[in-house]
């Protein structure tokens, strides 16, 4: 049974034509990170842009068995909001949000999809031996209670993994009071057991990543990208959460004259 999803919609003062725009939150957040920054922006410059969460994530249902959620369970969450919508929509993924892209589009198309600090094709085995490295009594712990929430559990933890020096430490802070515990399941997904197969030329595709990004490196941005038969281009001096850091105007821009070049 297709649990109950919050979504979260901003719609353009006047009727454009645009294209839709759909956001899928990355891992530890829900709808709100879009709806900070990004939701506001593309409905000024005339998209009705929607925000979902994730079962189990945000206002959504499915708290109570999050643990054992898989990608596949996501992807038919994708599935529910793009039939909502009615209408072709153009889908924009952040870190895990971008597998969840990926996933869709092995049996769907699109208008066209945005990669933001994605997950890359080949899963997040280097990701999890990097945190292995770096955090080992955060790694075993994660194993030992099957959550995720260790990796970003305390401020400091949250801001090294997913923001630069450069944001604002109160908004670090309240940022941090809104994450959230992730599926394992679905992490074991994105590692070895559900990774996507990608299909060159499919639907048209941007791939941006971030230069001071501690849970995606430039260079698995770049994998993304040739997988997807695609250039990739990296922002400066930006870390992970790519839609809340300072400078997230330029991406918003960089995403909207993709959009007008492609005629969406």
């Amino acid at each position: 049974m297709q649990p109950k999803l919050e979504i979260i919609t901003r719609k353009p003062d006047v009727e454009t034509g645009k294209a839709p725009l759909l956001f899928v939150h990355g891992m530890w957040h829900g709808a709100w990170c879009w709806a900070e920054r990004f939701l506001p922006y593309f409905a000024r410059k005339g998209h009705t842009a929607w925000a979902l969460s994730l079962r189990g994530h945000g206002e959504s249902e499915g708290r109570e068995r999050l643990r054992w959620t898989s990608l596949a369970e996501y992807v038919v969450d994708l599935e529910a909001v793009v039939e909502q919508i009615g209408a072709p929509a153009v889908l924009i993924g952040h870190s895990m949000g971008g597998m969840v892209v990926q996933k869709y589009l092995e049996e769907h198309t699109a208008p066209g999809a945005v990669l933001l600090a994605s997950v890359p094709p080949a899963g997040l085995l280097a990701a999890t031996l990097r945190v292995a490295r770096q955090q080992p009594l955060t790694f075993l712990k994660v194993n030992l209670t099957l959550s995720l929430y260790p990796v970003i559990g305390t401020p400091e933890k949250c801001r090294r993994f997913l923001f630069s020096e450069n944001l604002d430490r109160a908004l670090a802070e309240e940022y941090f009071a809104r994450m959230q515990d992730e599926s394992y399941r679905a992490y074991m997904d994105m590692v070895l057991l559900n990774l996507p197969r990608p299909t060159k030329g499919k639907t048209p595709m941007l791939v941006l990543g971030a230069e001071a990004d501690e849970a995606i490196t430039v260079d698995e941005v770049y994998a993304t990208a040739r997988a997807y038969g695609v250039e990739a281009e990296i922002f400066p001096a930006m870390a992970h959460d790519m839609m809340l850091e300072p400078g997230w105007e330029a991406v918003a821009e960089r995403i909207l004259a993709w959009l007008e070049a492609e005629g969406l």
